[in-house]
């Protein structure tokens, strides 16, 4: 069988290279060989370091690169390049296959029996939106499925850009006024909101009624308008609770864009799992090794579940909590915040390594930027890329999700409070509103999957140095979900008070 031959291929590959690999390389690459001989899905979590790091992706290659039929594999660009320029040149010695590779926005053809390498967007776009540009049953293994969602929403939401407008009016020549009425309205409603800090707004339903008018007008006018594509998921307006209508606001330029997305993916997801097998890979997906949560919010019903422990040897970190900080919604929150990265800058001072200090509220990142950089120096920067090897990092998360992986690795990484979405997002309270029509728990199935998801990722790199995580979040203590926290940040060692040794010295003192 393939598995026997994948393992022995893989297991002399990896005591040749004699590098500390990733422990579950065989497992793997015996799983993904029977998905690939049985023609079955599969459901592979790894965890945040190695999804980091993609130390995994030698465990679907060999199998890949062994297989007899064709397999799609859909990554970003950049793991595109890392396969073709290192990983797979690596296995050539190794695994002696003739399989042909290639890259691009379609199947070759029938005769086709190789590797085809293709983006989420462009296999997401031709599956959701039926383009025909691949066939049905060819095994396919998606690689990064933590922003499976993501990408999913991001493929199904429609946008009218400002140039869409004027495409209209070419369109319906004899109807110029109406439209540009109906957009000058929108216009005025649109920005007259307060600004936030997202650069959106949901439409009320007095500007979604202004694009019905706009839609009824120009149809009792003319049976059949010729209706740009770009509009017609826009109408009509409000046939579904299923959809989100919003807008995005560009203050600086006066214009808007408008768009439609879905509240869940997961309608619209579930029939395309079931066109060919399907193997995905991610690392943060879900605390349940059946993955029961992401399951549900993709759409995924019947496949073979299997996660993998993190190897506490080599991803430990040190993880200081202190327990009696104030909630982080109190006035002395920022006060007492202040005083725990004023001590943890104190201590780590002496040792090497950068420390981010990752902090969510706007406003109170510029003020502790600005205060840490008056005592410590041009080694403390606000969400700047050119940092010394030793210095401090004050950011948000998107900043740090963005790039972490160009930065150095953190030795040190302090965290204000849970990345939990927050309900000032126009879109997140959108989506919180639709949980709660449906009479289904928002909290646990949205809000705090979200952040497990952004909170492991975003500690990984501090894993590869078993550095420190600091926690000032009281909440991961006082609160019932706490526990969940601690499960998405193991394995860890606990250490209950800050002190130089445990920045200086490997054998810093520990509490379990």
């Amino acid at each position: 069988m393939i598995e026997v031959e994948v393992h022995q291929r893989l297991r002399a590959f990896l005591r040749e290279q004699g590098k500390p690999y990733w422990s579950h390389h065989l497992t793997m690459a015996r799983l993904v060989a029977r998905a690939l001989r049985l023609g079955r899905s599969a459901l592979l979590q790894t965890d945040a370091l190695s999804r980091y790091q993609g130390r995994y992706r030698l465990s679907y290659l060999v199998p890949v690169l062994l297989w007899p039929g064709a397999v799609v594999l859909v990554a970003s660009e950049e793991v595109q390049q890392r396969l073709l320029m290192v990983e797979i040149p690596q296995l050539g010695q190794w695994v002696e296959a003739s399989k042909p590779i290639r890259t691009g926005d379609r199947f070759p053809g029938e005769d086709f029996k190789g590797l085809l390498l293709t983006t989420p967007e462009t296999w997401l776009r031709d599956r959701l939106l039926g383009e025909g540009r691949f066939p049905e049953a060819i095994p396919t293994i998606l690689d990064g499925v933590d922003d499976l969602e993501q990408w999913a929403n991001a493929t199904l939401t429609s946008r009218l850009q400002p140039r869409d407008w004027e495409a209209l009016m070419l369109a319906c020549p004899k109807h110029t006024d109406a439209i540009r009425d109906a957009r000058v309205q929108l216009t005025k409603t649109i920005f007259q909101r307060p600004p936030n800090p997202y650069n959106c707004c949901l439409l009320e339903p007095y500007e979604q009624r202004i694009l019905e008018c706009l839609f009824e007008f120009l149809l009792a006018t003319s049976p059949t308008p010729p209706i740009p594509v770009e509009w017609q998921p826009f109408y009509p307006i409000g046939s579904t609770s299923a959809q989100i209508l919003w807008a995005g606001i560009s203050r600086q330029l006066g214009q808007f864009t408008l768009h439609v997305s879905p509240m869940q993916v997961s309608e619209a997801l579930q029939p395309i799992w079931t066109k060919q097998p399907v193997i995905l890979i991610g690392g943060a997906l879900d605390l349940d090794a059946e993955a029961n949560v992401y399951r549900q919010r993709l759409g995924l019903e019947d496949l073979t579940c299997v996660k993998f422990t993190p190897d506490r040897q080599d991803e430990l970190i040190h993880l200081y909590l202190p327990e009696r900080l104030p909630m982080p919604n109190t006035e002395q929150f920022q006060r007492a915040l202040m005083q725990e990265m004023h001590s943890l800058l104190r201590f780590s001072s002496g040792g090497q390594g950068l420390t981010v200090l990752l902090v969510g509220d706007t406003p109170l990142k510029a003020q502790i930027g600005s205060r840490l950089a008056a005592e410590f120096g041009s080694r403390v920067q606000v969400e700047r890329t050119c940092l010394d090897d030793n210095g401090v990092l004050v950011t948000g998360w998107e900043f740090w999700q963005t790039y972490q992986a160009v930065l150095p690795t953190p030795q040190v990484m302090a965290v204000a409070t849970l990345p939990l979405p927050s309900l000032e997002d126009p879109l997140i309270a959108g989506r919180v509103t639709y949980y709660k029509r449906q009479r289904q728990d928002w909290f646990r199935l949205f809000l705090l999957p979200e952040a497990l998801n952004k909170l492991q990722r975003a500690i990984a790199p501090v894993r590869e140095r078993q550095g420190v995580v600091a926690m000032f979040d009281s909440r991961v203590v006082h609160r019932s979900y706490g526990q969940q926290v601690l499960t998405a940040l193991a394995p860890f060692a606990r250490v209950n008070y800050l002190d130089a040794s445990l920045f200086n010295q490997p054998d810093c003192p520990l509490m379990e």
